[in-house]
């Protein structure tokens, strides 16, 4: 079961409401959902939860580009909606590698006739792939946290204690951020 929540900063304090996020499909999508509740363009965080196996914070100020923090990048890459947040630049991939990664899958296999070769024959696709190390999945993605550690700490929370967030998080994020009435409203 998933959670997604805006907590958009106001002159006021904070502005909290829980979001669907059916129409997301893309960061850029969300990060429009967050600029959309944005106040005079000041900070919006978006969080998103799946009960007990992660959650991920993407801050948008105003026109900057987002700031991603996931708590378990693995887990997340087994969500639609952690895939959201699992960019190429985040995972320290050059962007479009997936493209390319399965552009050499697919050629992987055929000889200079287009006919599958030996390695395809004793279903070790990989073997014919020059570059690549058939031991290391390109697709694979770190366990634990990845992302900005440091996207809240103006806000009250440090990085020592963003990593130590588990269960909960999104009320102890709340707490330190001094929104955690109007968050307890939306919830």
């Amino acid at each position: 079961m998933y959670f997604a929540a805006l907590l958009a900063r106001t002159e006021d304090g904070w502005e909290a409401s829980d979001t669907e996020l059916d129409d997301v499909e893309t960061l850029s999508d969300l990060t429009d959902l967050a600029r959309d509740a944005s106040v005079d363009e000041d900070t919006v965080l978006v969080y998103i939860e799946q009960e007990d196996a992660w959650f991920g914070v993407v801050r948008v100020d105003g026109e900057e580009d987002p700031r991603i923090y996931v708590s378990d990048a693995s887990a997340a890459a087994r969500s639609s909606y952690g895939e959201i947040l699992l960019t190429d630049e985040l995972l320290g991939r050059e962007p479009g590698a997936e493209d390319e990664i399965a552009a050499l899958e697919e050629l992987v296999g055929l000889d200079e006739d287009d006919e599958p070769d030996e390695a395809e024959d004793t279903g070790d696709a990989r073997a014919g792939t020059a570059g690549l190390d058939p031991d290391q999945d390109p697709d694979t993605v770190p366990a634990g946290p990845l992302g900005d550690l440091g996207l809240l700490s103006d806000l009250g929370l440090s990085e020592k204690d963003l990593l130590t967030l588990r269960t909960d998080a999104l009320a102890e994020i709340a707490d330190a951020l001094g929104a955690a009435d109007v968050l307890e409203a939306v919830r």
